[in-house]
């Protein structure tokens, strides 16, 4: 389409932010300041501690009888009033937002309560007992295919859920006719990103109408909220969906809320009354969603001279336990842009999506863009250094001649306009390349680690609602019937008074909508910014929507902005007709500006704007036949250009593409394994630019995300699936400390597809930085396989290998990991106490006494001689959780020793173990020594290494002092190195 013109005015400038004045005064409305019915009542969730388990058994009694508590409800009572969640391919597999028969991930909803207030929720958990048969679990994508890997979904009979391979071209010939075949492997880590607000549902149902209405702060796309109606059994007329005006920050993550909209739906309909759920940060990082992690091989059939003719790509996506819609997005949302920058005519393609026992995956900022690009960027890398040539001369040969657009990729895409060869050049010269590789040659002079690394990025914007359907085959598309486009909706209102409003059905997640909604709209009809006021709360009740609509894949500003402006034109020619019929001249010579609308020809002769715009309301009769009126315009647009899936698998997957190209400056030191970002240049082709100031924050923010992509940032899993990086301590994300101040650098080249010729700009840097920093650390190290994310310890590893053993015999390591992915404790210890062994003896067979010297002991019960059950809390650090022991006593030679074994369980993780005491007469009562082996899974295990050993000592300590006590002595200090398991029981032991 013809782009529209921008000239003069408020768009291109960068103004004041509208959102800013309420935002930095504490005045932002988010989910959890939103006022609420004085009934409301407030949802807990309790969670698996497992990767894997068979769940026999819940007792909710106790639970039930706490005051307070209005509802309790597991899986079977939410699957009685829902129905499995719609799931993105054709599989024999159900999937719950809460679970039923057996939990998949370590954090999965296991069961709910219904409290008057938070408190008590969360005091009833602890009194909700499971009994779980834990499973074996499996957390490598590619150990999940094999014949005896354990399979998470029966109905399903294997963890692979999907496979498609796809050719375009002659992929085979050119292999086959190649100077070269080069080719890398890639295993991309998890990582997501972390907003300062986590999730939030206030929901509300209505029996008289079988009706819910559901506040949460889900960003989109609105195509969930068709799964959510049909998950609750209701036509989505009967689901009202509703945002908060603010939303502080998403990323994409909060498109995963969803579920927990069907679960705060669900408990409000069996509580009568509204609930309300705001999830805790331990929640957020255990169990949202995660970015995918992907393991890729790509091959590349290469000319003697460095030109690739063919790329053959084999990727493994891994979607953790669950597929949950909109999944498996991430894999194929960058399907028509495989080839990236490049003009590459024939490319294989065989994609692979299997389940493990990882939290299940959604967006995240980029989606499916760092997967791809670090693969492809690493791969032409490795092509210039095997064929020894100038890695920027590689990416020149290569990319997509400037005179080629609008250009069709293999696989379908159609990269919308630009010039790559123009925009790489300026950057190399504005942004002082030569200089960087003075410095770099300087520094290795000296012996320094430097390195330079490059990436060249195509950033696809709007996404073609079509795309995913390239996961069914042809055949597969045609019974499903045709789905594509990427509609947005926008609507201009003109209230009696000619006050103009904004209304569009995108949820913005901090970026700046109003500002630039309102520069877009007050520049087509000629007025100040502060006359136009825009509402972005979106209400599916009330609202005009479309399945597409949503803050996602960068489609604010040329979608929606671009509707807005259409919107706002048809009412302009509307207003122009009638100031023309007031003024006697013709349609065409009314200009609109500073709140007028004037003759061009004959300034003086104006009306003002909203004596014009209100005619529709206060004289609908005074307007000109056929002008229509200028009350209210709603603009539906979706572009031509988005089309179904061909027969053949083409997709043009975005509509508009924008182009990057960075490169950076790293030095490692050589100590510590530590790699600093000396210079990072990034060149931004966006098209058109509305809100400089603006595009520069999303780049800012892009790049800030993406350095802990690359630095520090990884969800890790033991092989038992328990989640290792559950806190802030262990998911280590950069500060404003650790984010060098990037040079950004723009080259406009307007998209001829969208309304105002902008294109998406949100996601590039996480798409390029990850693998820009990767290819320096390669140059600097001379290392290929290169892992994120690039810590120190993981650097040091290729700088001097792995670590050697101690040469001197070493005492018991404090931490340890077993073969299960659990983290073995060892200790021992001794008191001395001045009491007889066998008063000693007495006290640590008495429950009562056992009651009051373990810490935290609500409940010491004796089963028989030789066997006790123990309710304790326990807290490490941020973790704070309730534990019920079971411990058996064996190998008893009384007063002397004893040996005690069991496990614990609770909702923060599991612990077994087994402890030695022996009593020893001294001279002055008894001294106790004590040696144990303890481990322990489940979140607790993540709380961080230097919290639990340090955690132990102190709770060891206060039992030994507590016994003591009891027994009227002093305790000598003890060289414990243990944990809680320490009588692997006596309290309930490891969390």
């Amino acid at each position: 389409m013809k782009s529209l013109e921008t000239a003069g005015g408020l768009i291109g400038r960068t103004v004041e932010r509208v959102e800013d004045a309420g935002l930095l005064t504490g005045r932002g409305r988010y989910i959890d300041d939103l006022p609420v019915r004085r009934d409301t009542a407030h949802l807990a969730i309790l969670r698996s501690p497992h990767g894997h388990a068979e769940i026999r058994a819940i007792d909710t009694t106790a639970a039930s009888a706490l005051p307070g508590v209005i509802a309790v409800m597991t899986g079977a009572d939410v699957a009685r009033l829902t129905r499995s969640m719609t799931v993105g391919v054709k599989a024999n597999v159900e999937c719950w937002p809460i679970a039923r028969d057996r939990v998949r991930y370590v954090g999965e909803p296991v069961a709910l309560v219904v409290a008057e207030n938070r408190y008590v929720a969360e005091d009833a958990l602890d009194l909700i007992e499971v009994d779980y048969e834990t499973l074996a679990a499996i957390v490598d994508p590619e150990k999940a295919l094999a014949a005896d890997a354990p399979v998470l979904h029966p109905s399903l009979g294997t963890n692979l859920i999907n496979e498609r391979t796809f050719r375009y071209g002659d992929p085979e010939t050119a292999l086959a006719a190649a100077a070269r075949r080069i080719s890398i492997r890639i295993a991309y880590p998890r990582n997501a990103c972390t907003p300062i607000e986590t999730y939030g549902v206030i929901a509300e149902y209505d029996p008289g109408e079988d009706a819910y209405d559901v506040t949460a702060n889900f960003q989109g796309p609105f195509s969930i909220h068709a799964v959510i109606a049909r998950a609750l059994n209701v036509p989505g007329n009967r689901m009202r969906l509703r945002t908060p005006p603010d939303s502080g920050g998403s990323f994409g993550i909060k498109q995963g809320v969803f579920p927990y909209v069907i679960l705060a739906a669900v408990a409000a309909r069996v509580a009568g009354r509204p609930v309300k759920w705001i999830e805790d940060r331990l929640e957020h990082l255990t169990a949202s969603v995660s970015a995918t992690n992907r393991v890729t091989t790509l091959e590349a059939a290469v000319a003697a001279d460095g030109r690739i003719t063919a790329l053959c790509w084999d990727q493994l996506e891994d979607c953790g336990a669950h597929l949950r819609a909109p999944e498996p997005a991430t894999l194929y949302r960058m399907h028509g842009n495989m080839t990236g920058a490049y003009a590459i005519e024939n490319v294989a393609i065989r994609n692979r999506v299997v389940l493990t026992n990882k939290t299940p995956t959604g967006l995240n900022r980029g989606f499916g863009g760092p997967q791809i690009y670090f693969a492809l960027e690493r791969l032409i890398h490795k092509v210039a250094d095997e064929l020894g040539l100038d890695r920027l001369d590689i990416i020149r040969r290569n990319l997509v001649p400037a005179d080629a657009f609008p250009y069709r990729t293999a696989t379908g895409g159609l990269l919308d306009s630009g010039d790559y060869q123009t925009a790489l050049d300026r950057a190399c010269a504005e942004g002082g390349l030569e200089a960087l590789r003075q410095r770099r040659d300087s520094a290795r002079a000296e012996g320094r680690l430097y390195g330079i690394g490059y990436a060249t990025v195509i950033e696809p914007s709007v996404s073609n609602m079509g795309y995913i359907t390239t996961v069914l085959t042809p055949e597969e598309r045609a019974k499903a019937g045709p789905k594509n486009g990427a509609q947005a909706v926008a609507t201009v209102a003109i209230d009696p008074l000619g006050s103009v409003t904004v209304k569009v059905a995108s949820v913005p997640q901090g970026q700046g909508h109003r500002t630039v909604l309102a520069q877009v709209v007050a520049e087509r009809l000629g007025l100040p910014l502060a006359s136009v006021r825009v509402n972005t709360e979106l209400d599916t009740a009330r609202d005009a929507w479309s399945i597409a609509s949503g803050n996602y894949a960068s489609r604010f500003a040329p979608a929606v902005a671009g509707a807005a402006a259409l919107a706002a034109d048809r009412i302009r020619a509307r207003l122009a007709a009638i100031a023309a019929s007031q003024l006697n001249v013709t349609a065409d010579r009314i200009s609109f500006r500073a709140g007028k609308l004037f003759d061009r020809e004959n300034p003086d002769n104006a009306v003002s704007f909203g004596r014009v715009a209100a005619a529709s309301h206060w004289a609908p009769d005074t307007l000109p036949e056929g002008t229509g009126q200028t009350i209210r315009e709603t603009v539906f647009w979706t572009p031509d250009e988005l089309q179904a899936p061909t027969a053949t698998d083409g997709i043009n997957s975005s509509l508009c593409h924008g182009f990057i190209f960075d490169f950076c400056g790293v030095e490692i030191n050589r100590t510590t394994g530590q790699v600093r970002i000396d210079r990072y240049v990034t060149m931004h082709d966006c098209g058109r630019i509305l809100h400089p100031g603006m595009v520069d924050g999303q780049v800012r923010g892009g790049f800030a995300q993406a350095v802990g992509a690359a630095l520090y940032e990884e969800y890790a899993y033991g092989s038992d699936g328990s989640f290792l990086t559950g806190t802030l301590a262990d998911y280590l994300i950069p500060t404003v400390m650790e984010t060098p101040e990037p040079l950004i650098l723009h080259q406009e080249t307007p998209s001829p597809f969208t309304p105002l010729g902008a294109k998406g700009v949100g996601e590039g840097n996480c798409m390029s930085t990850p693998v820009c920093i990767a290819n320096a650390v390669a140059d600097a190290l001379g290392v290929e396989d290169i892992r994120l994310p690039l810590s120190p310890s993981r650097v040091s590893e290729w700088l001097y290998g792995e670590e050697c053993p101690p040469s001197k015999p070493q005492g018991p390591a404090p931490v340890a990991t077993g073969a299960s992915g659990e983290r073995l404790l060892t200790g021992a210890g001794s008191a001395d106490v001045v009491a007889t062994r066998d008063s000693v003896w007495t006290m640590l067979l008495d429950p009562n006494t056992l009651k009051a010297i373990i810490p935290g002991a609500h409940e010491v019960r004796k089963v028989s001689d030789t066997h006790f059950r123990a309710e304790v809390t326990l807290g490490i650090g941020p973790v704070k959780g309730r534990y019920r022991a079971d411990i058996r006593l064996s190998d008893m030679v009384a007063p002397e020793a004893v040996t005690l074994s069991g496990g614990t369980e609770g909702a923060l993780g599991s612990g077994r173990g087994t402890g030695r005491v022996t009593l020893t007469e001294t001279a002055n009562g008894t001294r106790i020594e004590y040696r144990y082996e303890a481990a322990i899974s489940g979140k607790v295990a993540s709380v961080g290494g230097r919290l639990l050993d340090g955690a132990a000592r102190v709770v060891i300590g206060q039992f030994f002092q507590a016994l003591a006590r009891h027994a009227g002595g002093g305790v000598r200090p003890s060289a414990a190195a243990g944990l809680i398991q320490q009588l692997s029981s006596l309290f309930g032991r490891r969390r």
